[in-house]
C-alpha cells in the first residue's frame, strides 16, 4: 500500500488544532475524501487495513 497514516489522539495531548487540519485537507483546502465518523473517531482519506480494523 504505502500510504501513510497518521493519528491524533487529542485525549492524550493536545496536538495543534492547525496541524489536525492540515493532515484532513487536500492540497486544494477541500476535505480529503472519504471521510467517514464511527463513534468519536473520524477516518479521513482511504486507508483498507485501516477501514478493516474499525468497520469490521
Amino acid at each position: 500500500m504505502g500510504k501513510k497514516v497518521t493519528q491524533f489522539d487529542v485525549k492524550k495531548g493536545p496536538d495543534s488544532l492547525d496541524d489536525i487540519a492540515a493532515a484532513m485537507l487536500g492540497p486544494t483546502g477541500n476535505l480529503r475524501a472519504p471521510t467517514i465518523r464511527t463513534g468519536k473517531t473520524v477516518l479521513v482519506g482511504f486507508n483498507e487495513e485501516v477501514y478493516a480494523e474499525h468497520l469490521t
